[in-house]
């Protein structure tokens, strides 16, 4: 038992740690894919 909890201590912290990173990348994702939209949407107009 204190094996399997060893395991999960160890193993358990950097899945949160990427679970986190991971949402806070997405977020930045969107925003640049609505940038560039916005980026095209502009660039048309102009032509």
């Amino acid at each position: 038992m204190e094996e399997i909890l060893g395991y999960i201590a160890n193993i358990g912290f950097p899945i949160v740690i990427t679970v986190f990173l991971l949402a806070r990348i997405e977020n930045k994702l969107e925003n640049l894919s609505n940038s560039i939209q916005e980026l095209s949407t502009v660039i048309k107009s102009k032509k």
